[in-house]
């Protein structure tokens, strides 16, 4: 990972331990895709996705994330759920940093 990508997130994960959710685990990866933070919100596990853009320009941060991308977060978060007997109320969410400035929390960011 980049420095850049990782100082988001690290951003990104400070932003919501603050906010009160609970890391479960940082990075997981399968060979279907990536999810950059698991965390718990309650009793509902939270696949987040951390954007950094330096600025709004082509799209930015929320736009970044395709349909491509998307779908392989969607079939990463399936992998790392076959491994719970139990499955939790889940929800993907997106933490949004533009510019350098304050992370834009976006809950339930694919209505999945």
């Amino acid at each position: 990972m980049n420095p850049d990508g990782e100082r988001a997130e690290d951003q990104a994960l400070r932003f919501l331990l603050g906010q009160g959710l609970k890391l479960k685990q940082r990075n997981y990866a399968c060979r279907l895709g990536e999810i950059d933070l698991i965390l718990t919100d309650g009793k509902t596990l939270v696949f987040a996705e951390v954007r950094m853009r330096r600025s709004g320009s082509f799209g930015g941060a929320a736009e970044s994330i395709t349909p491509r991308k998307r779908a392989r977060l969607i079939a990463a978060a399936r992998h790392y759920l076959a491994g719970h007997k139990v499955l939790p109320p889940c929800r993907f969410d997106a933490v949004l940093i533009e510019g350098g400035g304050a992370p834009k929390w976006i809950k339930d960011a694919f209505g999945e």
